[in-house]
C-alpha cells in the first residue's frame, strides 16, 4: 500500500502541474485587470501598482516567480485585499467550507445509505417504491432550486431557520440539507444496486441457510460488498460537494472558501484564484486516493498494482 501511495503521490505532481499552468495563463488572457474594476486612476499610479505587485514584469517571468514562491507555500499578496495574503484568506474561510462540506456529506450518507439498503431488502414493494421515488426527487431537483425553496418554506414562511448568515448551529441546517440533498439521492440508488447485486450471490444464501438472522446478514455479510458503489462515488461525491459550496456559499450568504473564490474571479484577483484552484485540486486528488485505497479494503479481490 505504501508503494502504491508514493506512486500515485508522484502522479499528481504533473497533475497539479498542469492545472496551476492552464489558470495562470488562462486568468491572464481574459479582458480586464485587477486594477480595472476600481475608479479609475492615473497612469502613474497603474504602473506604481503594477510594479508593487511584479505585474510590470513579461509574463513568462511572472509565471516563474509565481511558481517558485509556491514551492516555498506562499500564494502570494491578495489584490482585492491589499493587507492580507492568500494564505491568511485561506486559513480564514476554508474551515467554514470544510464544515459545511462535513455536515452536508453526513446528510447525504445519513439518508442515502439507509434508503438504499431498505428499497434492496424490500425490494419491489412499497417500501422500495417509496424510496426510489425519493430518490429520483433529489436527483432532479437541482441545489439552486431547492435552496430558495426552502429559504422560502422554513425560513420566511414558517420563520423556523435564518434566510442566510453563518452564525449559529441553526444556519447550518438549510445550507447541508440543500447540499447533502443531491448527493443522498445518488448514494440510495446506488447503495440500492450495490445490495440487490450482493444479496443474490451464493455466500448470502448460505448464510440464511445456516440459520442466520435477516439482520446478521444484511450488516455482517451483504454491507461490506453492497457499500463498494457507494465508496467508488464518494470520491466525485466530495469533488462535486466542494464546487458545490459555490452555489450554496452564494445563496446563503456564507463566508467560506467558495464564496471567495466566485468574487476573486469577478475582481481578477489572480493569486486568491490560483490559491483556490491549488487547493481545490489538491483535495480533491487527496480524497481520490483515500476512495481507491478503500475500495482495496473493502473488496479482496482488488489489489494496489
Amino acid at each position: 500500500m505504501i508503494r502504491f501511495v508514493i506512486l500515485r503521490l508522484l502522479q499528481t505532481i504533473p497533475v497539479i502541474w498542469v492545472i496551476i499552468t492552464a489558470t495562470f495563463f488562462m486568468i491572464r488572457f481574459v479582458p480586464g485587470g485587477p486594477f480595472t474594476a476600481e475608479k479609475a486612476v492615473t497612469p502613474e499610479i497603474l504602473r506604481n501598482l503594477e510594479a508593487h505587485y511584479g505585474m510590470n514584469k513579461p509574463l513568462y517571468r511572472q509565471y516563474l516567480d509565481y511558481t517558485s514562491s509556491l514551492l516555498k507555500g506562499d500564494l502570494g499578496p491578495s489584490f482585492k485585499y491589499p493587507t492580507r495574503s492568500v494564505n491568511e484568506i485561506i486559513a480564514d474561510k476554508l474551515p467554514v467550507s470544510v464544515e459545511l462540506g462535513l455536515l452536508s456529506l453526513a446528510v447525504a450518507l445519513g439518508v442515502g445509505l439507509p434508503l438504499g439498503v431498505l428499497a434492496a431488502v424490500r425490494r419491489n414493494t412499497w417500501i422500495d417504491y417509496i424510496c426510489s421515488s425519493v430518490a429520483m426527487v433529489g436527483i432532479c431537483v437541482p441545489t439552486f432550486v431547492l435552496g430558495p425553496l426552502l429559504i422560502l418554506v422554513f425560513a420566511i414562511h414558517l420563520g423556523w431557520f435564518n434566510a442566510s448568515g453563518w452564525y449559529g448551529p441553526i444556519d447550518r441546517v438549510l445550507p447541508s440539507i440543500t447540499l447533502g440533498s443531491v448527493y443522498a439521492a445518488y448514494v440510495a440508488r446506488l447503495a440500492r444496486g450495490g445490495m440487490l447485486e450482493v444479496l443474490s450471490q451464493d455466500y448470502i444464501r448460505t448464510a440464511r441457510a445456516k440459520g442466520a438472522s435477516e439482520f446478521r446478514v444484511i450488516v455482517k455479510h451483504a454491507l461490506r460488498g453492497g457499500l463498494t458503489p457507494v465508496v467508488s462515488f464518494l470520491g466525485p461525491a466530495i469533488a462535486g460537494i466542494v464546487t458545490g459550496s459555490f452555489v450554496i456559499e452564494t445563496i446563503f450568504q456564507i463566508p467560506g472558501i467558495g464564496r471567495e473564490f466566485i468574487n476573486s474571479a469577478f475582481n481578477r484577483d489572480y493569486t486568491l484564484v490560483l490559491g483556490t484552484v491549488v487547493l481545490y485540486a489538491g483535495f480533491i486528488i487527496a480524497m481520490n486516493l483515500v476512495v481507491d485505497v478503500a475500495l482495496v479494503w473493502l473488496n479482496p479481490r482488488l489489489t494496489f498494482e
